[in-house]
């Protein structure tokens, strides 16, 4: 059944075969076909966009238009039938980002702690509190399981490099999605935290912005994010200065 709905895009102008949007679709549904990355079929699309962040020269979009469903059982039989086919190789370690092996990060168990070496330790106990990975607005699909029930941080790129002690004070207990408002796509910013508020049901936002005028366009992503979703959550917005210092927080 057609409907009008999020898929993929690729223009072609701009692709240059590279492969790398094609790992990071879980579906299957992106190949490269011809020295350019096509789309196999509507249906095992899921509009997603989990292979957004790994085309090096933007020719991935979102758009809506008409297409097939998104059909699992589509996706398992084709997944099925290409392995048989032709058994993928082992990725190269550095094939690009990994958008789509998330990942939840856990602290070292007691045992591997104690066979640490001393310089080790002294680096763990000041450690990184960063919970999963990744960390880009566009590279965290809504379904990633981190995001259920979340406290989630909304960080400007920048706040992480002006802000001293950024993971002490802001990031731990919340998951971070971290872009820049002024260079990113701003629609593609309100969809996806649209899908993830409509979806994963964040108990908190917390966006972390700087004090120059661009970075407020976070705030007005997030509202209209809100509005889209149709949904209720409490958010806190705090601006630090060029400096690092908190300049003021405000509750809405």
């Amino acid at each position: 059944m057609k409907q009008v709905r999020k898929i993929i895009q690729i223009d072609e102008e701009l692709c240059d075969g590279c492969g790398l949007c094609v790992p990071d679709c879980a579906e299957g549904s992106l190949q490269v076909i011809n020295g350019k990355a096509k789309l196999v079929s509507d249906n095992l699309c899921d509009g997603l966009g989990a292979c957004l962040g790994s085309c090096p020269t933007g020719a991935l979009k979102i758009i809506e238009r008409e297409a097939d469903d998104f059909d699992e059982e589509a996706v398992e039989k084709f997944l099925a039938e290409k392995s048989t086919a032709h058994p993928a190789p082992k990725p190269a370690a550095m094939s690009g980002c990994p958008s789509a092996q998330l990942k939840t990060l856990t602290p070292a168990s007691p045992c591997d702690e104690v066979n640490k070496p001393a310089l080790m330790k002294m680096a763990a106990r000041s450690g990184s509190l960063l919970s999963h990975w990744p960390v880009q607005i566009r590279l965290i699909p809504p379904h990633a399981p981190f995001l259920k029930g979340a406290d989630v941080l909304v960080a400007a790129d920048c706040t992480a490099v002006a802000a001293p002690g950024f993971q002490q004070t802001y990031l731990d207990g919340k998951v971070v999605m971290m872009g820049c408002p002024k260079f990113d796509d701003a629609q593609l910013y309100v969809d996806r935290f649209a899908d993830i508020l409509a979806t994963s049901g964040i108990k908190s936002l917390t966006i972390l912005i700087m004090e120059v005028p661009c970075c407020s366009a976070m705030n007005a992503i997030i509202k209209q994010a809100i509005l889209k979703a149709r949904v209720s959550v409490p958010v806190e917005q705090i601006t630090v200065s060029l400096k690092g210092e908190e300049l003021e927080r405000v509750s809405w």
